[in-house]
């Protein structure tokens, strides 16, 4: 099982940008695909973006489609989320994951990821 570390969050302006990271505990993290959730109190968990374990393929949940932009960097086996134009409804806490199914694509379902990080807080005034 492969640890997870996320941060980058804070407090920012409708309009704002962050940068979220998340660090894996071992190498093997370049074959598995990554993926970003969030929740908000009272609310469920939902998909945010993910990324095949090659980098190849990265899908999005349509809220944040042409804002957010989900990459990794095998050296730093880091996984980052750029997340531009934040409304206030991007307000959570914001998990990343890890399917550890080698060579794994992309996917919209936690129930796919094995591993997850602590979450960090994203809080957007509006």
């Amino acid at each position: 099982q492969v640890e997870l570390v996320e941060s980058g969050g804070g407090l920012v302006q409708a309009g704002g940008s962050l940068r979220l990271s998340c660090a894996a505990s071992r190498h093997t993290f370049r074959r598995y695909a990554m993926g970003w959730f969030r929740q908000a109190p009272g609310k469920e968990r939902e998909f945010v973006a993910a990324i095949s374990w090659s980098g190849g393929t990265t899908i999005y949940a349509d809220s944040v489609k042409g804002r957010f932009t989900i990459s990794r960097d095998n050296a730093k086996i880091t996984v980052y989320l750029q997340m531009n134009s934040l409304k206030a409804e991007d307000t959570a806490v914001y998990f990343c994951a890890a399917d550890l199914r080698e060579f794994s694509s992309a996917s919209y379902d936690g129930s796919e990821y094995s591993s997850w990080g602590q979450g960090t807080q994203v809080t957007v005034s509006s």
